[in-house]
């Protein structure tokens, strides 16, 4: 599903291409692409979710909390993200890239995958699909980008 979620993303979202596809034409493009129906309707359904997170009023985690606050993982998070993936929460944290509200959305979509097998580089096209689909994040998006794809080899002096 995460390579569906990625296709998707770079294809559609962060080429700017047009945003207007027919759910059945897009699964078909998807399934010319090579992707399994049932995997397609999967990621699919992970993407209105996404959507939907935005337009409820209802979600706890969208309250805000202390900046005193911390974060106490469940026992299915730990098992999903490692101690890796969640230091990179903080650590995206503690630079502002994310808030509260969209470190507990991330976590949300991290939780509705279907993998066995999720690393640092899942997590990283979650955190950039969140930001990018959170009304307000354009900075903190344009931080997670660099982040992402700015890296270069050689030394920081």
């Amino acid at each position: 599903m995460m390579d569906i979620l990625m296709y998707l993303f770079e294809t559609y979202i962060h080429s700017d291409a047009e945003l207007m596809v027919d759910q059945d034409e897009l699964s078909e493009e998807l399934l010319r692409a090579g992707f399994h129906q049932d995997d397609i309707y999967k990621a699919l359904t992970w993407l209105e979710k996404l959507a939907a997170l935005q337009e409820t009023e209802d979600t706890p985690y969208m309250n805000t909390s202390a900046v005193t606050s911390m974060r106490i993982y469940t026992s299915q998070e730990m098992s999903r993200l490692d101690i890796t993936c969640r230091g990179f929460l903080t650590y995206l944290e503690q630079i502002h890239v994310l808030g509260a509200d969209t470190r507990e959305m991330v976590i949300d979509r991290v939780m509705e995958l279907e993998t066995a097998d999720f690393s640092l580089d899942d997590l990283k096209w979650i955190i950039l699909m969140v930001l990018f689909n959170a009304p307000g994040n354009e900075s903190a998006y344009s931080q997670m980008e660099e982040l992402l794809y700015g890296i270069e080899d050689g030394y920081i002096h």
